[in-house]
């Protein structure tokens, strides 16, 4: 079996605010080391199980964090920028299972460091259904038939889990005192919880479905300024609704959805406050 990892950092254990999250701030190393330890408990826990192959994909920012010289020497890693799948970049069917690693909640919503892609987002919809990054990745992952086995993150990162995916493994690895402010277990008890957890969900692994997308949904990204909508709406196809910061794309199917997610996210980040 393969298994599929996406590893984001805002859900890793111990880490409570943006001075672990940039490149540029002081405890950004530290948590590149915490996260690939991470990642490596979830990686050898799998071949443990029988895995033959297991993939990671780095999801959080630049998309360069892990470590790879101190990752499983058997896990294979993509790392870097541009992915056209993003945060689910090297899924496809011949995946037995995918797991969440390091996920947070959705934007305006309690949790550690929640927010929907950049923080320029107030709310995602599929359809009119808010989703958060997990949401819409458990659809990428649901339109390739892959089930999401297991969610690991802070208290609301899998209560939110939970809704969204009947049956599947969580693991909590802090909780959330305030958006900035965790109570956490240590790396190592962490570690070994996870251990026991993704062997736990390998096991509960026919006793999960994929989640699986409508046919042709229509997503909507409401922004936090109007500035920023304008400037998604410069894509073509979209529609920015009179009165509001909500830009509309009508995608054929969620993979077309998610690209085009990518590419109004990105063109609302060009919007200054100046």
């Amino acid at each position: 079996m393969k298994m599929y990892i996406s590893v984001d950092m805002e859900g890793i254990t111990g880490i409570p605010d943006y001075t672990f999250l940039d490149a540029s701030e002081h405890n950004y190393e530290r948590a590149r080391k915490i996260m690939t330890d991470e990642t490596n408990f979830v990686v050898d826990a799998a071949f443990q199980f029988g895995c033959q192959e297991v993939i990671v994909n780095d999801s959080h920012s630049k998309m360069n964090n892990i470590l790879i010289d101190e990752l499983h020497p058997d896990a294979l890693l993509i790392t870097g920028n541009v992915k056209p799948l993003s945060m689910m970049e090297g899924l496809d069917h011949t995946y037995g299972g995918a797991m969440f690693i390091g996920y947070h909640a959705r934007a305006g919503m309690p949790g550690v460091l929640s927010h929907s892609m950049i923080h320029a987002v107030r709310n995602f919809y599929i359809n009119d259904h808010i989703v958060g990054e997990m949401g819409f990745n458990a659809y990428i992952a649901g339109y390739f038939g892959v089930p999401i086995l297991l969610v690991a993150g802070d208290d609301q990162a899998t209560k939110e889990a939970r809704e969204l995916i009947p049956n599947v493994v969580t693991v909590t690895v802090k909780e959330a005192i305030s958006r900035s402010t965790v109570k956490s277990l240590t790396p190592k008890k962490a570690g070994e919880l996870l251990s026991k957890k993704v062997t736990e969900a390998l096991e509960n692994r026919h006793q999960v479905k994929p989640l699986v997308p409508p046919e042709r949904p229509l997503l909507k990204i409401e922004f936090n300024n109007y500035g920023q909508a304008e400037w998604a709406n410069l894509m073509p196809k979209t529609d920015l609704e009179k009165g509001t910061t909500i830009v509309s794309y009508q995608a054929d199917h969620i993979l077309d959805a998610y690209k085009a997610l990518l590419v109004m996210t990105e063109l609302a980040m060009h919007t200054n406050f100046s």
